[in-house]
């Protein structure tokens, strides 16, 4: 995590300078004279190049820098303040996706001040749709269903989980039986529910891609984007994208990756032919392996979903991670 610290008095320096040699993140230390006396003028850079920004000062002086500059909970980055005496770390902003809460705690920890989270869930020791998502690495379909969803398990009303039980949620009143919402964690975009409900996206599919060399990104994008909605699969699950080593600077294959903030993974010859899949001498003969798509989509996942397909001089095939529980 890369911090900004500010202060504005010499206590505060004096604790910003502890806060920099105690904490494990990256530290840059910053004060009124930053900028050439112009700090509260560049509030919105530090909320572009830093994951959090500990003010030491009064809760009144770290509102007023942030105000203009408060986005979103998913965007913005994790504000905590601690009082010139160090006496109370205060998380004030991005609690739970940021990670304002976890470095209230953390700033407090390394000063000996007493930490304070205001946050509804945190009070009352449930998670909220947002923590638990990022505590599995989740992605959050819609985040006015998660607020209502939340807002509902702060009231102690009946949910429904629907998750493989390697998911843990902390709330005390889940329920089957006469729930009034329903937090899904699934990978397939076909489901329907009556009630309030949020979706969670789990990080299970894989995608092995084969292609001509120079296919665009634009094309590879429409393929994928096609077949998985076909296959009624969410792309916030790809977890990976795979093909042959050989593929490692096809710039369409980068791009896409990047696009679906996932992982790009290369296989050898000899990896993807370790693999038994039905004999292709034309792939043989261009690239040495009988099979690439399907081949790297089998070593990534545990069950193939989708056997090769192919599409204007590109093949995509479909596994995913099996979860037990």
């Amino acid at each position: 995590m890369k911090l900004a610290v500010i202060s504005f008095t010499g206590s505060g320096r004096a604790l910003a300078e502890k806060l920099e040699s105690q904490l494990s993140h990256e530290v840059e230390l910053y004060d009124k004279s930053s900028f050439g006396g112009e700090l509260r003028l560049n509030m919105s850079k530090l909320f572009v190049d830093y994951d959090g920004i500990v003010f030491v000062s009064a809760v009144g002086i770290a509102v007023r820098y942030i105000a203009p500059h408060v986005k979103d909970k998913t965007e913005d980055p994790a504000v905590v303040v601690l009082d010139d005496l160090g006496r109370y770390s205060i998380s004030l902003l991005s609690g739970h996706i940021g990670g304002g809460n976890d470095l209230a705690g953390e700033v407090g920890e390394s000063i000996g001040a007493e930490v304070v989270v205001t946050t509804a869930s945190d009070g009352r020791g449930i998670d909220s749709i947002d923590e638990f998502a990022k505590r599995y690495d989740l992605h959050i379909e819609s985040m006015e269903d998660a607020k209502t969803l939340t807002a509902l398990m702060v009231e102690n009303r009946p949910i429904s989980l629907r998750a493989s039980s390697l998911y843990k949620l902390k709330y005390g009143n889940i329920s089957e039986k006469d729930h009034e919402g329903v937090i899904c964690v699934d990978y397939k975009t076909d489901t329907e529910f009556d009630l309030p409900h949020c979706i969670l996206r789990p990080k299970v599919i894989y995608l092995g891609i084969g292609c001509r060399r120079g296919k665009s990104f634009e094309e590879l994008q429409r393929y994928i984007d096609d077949t998985l909605s076909e296959q009624h699969i969410s792309m916030h699950s790809v977890a990976a994208i795979g093909s042959i080593d050989i593929k490692c600077d096809e710039e369409g294959l980068l791009k896409l990756a990047e696009s679906l903030e996932c992982e790009f993974r290369l296989f050898s010859k000899a990896e993807l032919n370790s693999v038994e899949t039905e004999q292709n001498e034309f792939v043989m003969s261009k690239v040495g392996a009988n099979s690439v798509a399907e081949a790297s989509a089998a070593i990534m996942g545990d069950e193939i979903i989708m056997k090769k397909k192919a599409r204007d001089g590109m093949t995509l095939a479909i596994s995913r991670r099996i979860e037990n529980g």
